[in-house]
């Protein structure tokens, strides 16, 4: 069982935009990072920067951050809400000089 840390960041990795381009390798790739990052977090000792660079690293060629997918010129586009819009909201100023306030 991996730490909560490192399933939240799995599990992520699920619903994000670049999962569409993962292959079945990108996907063991994930579990193997999952599995650095959940032994570092349950670990009693303070991770060491190597550590924590080969984990970015991991991270990073699996194009998990914005900048990650901005240095390879993947921008992902965000879904339209499809449901009922909230109403616009008025700066309360003008909502009083409409109610003669």
């Amino acid at each position: 069982m991996w730490h909560p840390i490192a399933t939240d960041w799995y599990l992520s990795l699920q619903e994000s935009g670049q999962a569409v381009f993962y292959q079945p390798s990108d996907w063991a790739m994930a579990r193997y990072a999952a599995e650095l990052m959940s032994r570092g977090l349950s670990s009693d000792r303070a991770p060491n920067g190597q550590y924590v660079a080969a984990l970015n690293s991991v991270m990073a060629s699996l194009l998990s951050t914005e900048g990650d997918r901005r240095r390879v010129r993947i921008e992902l586009e965000r879904k339209k809400p499809t449901g009922p819009q909230l109403a616009a909201v008025r700066p309360l100023d003008a909502y009083r000089d409409i109610a003669g306030g």
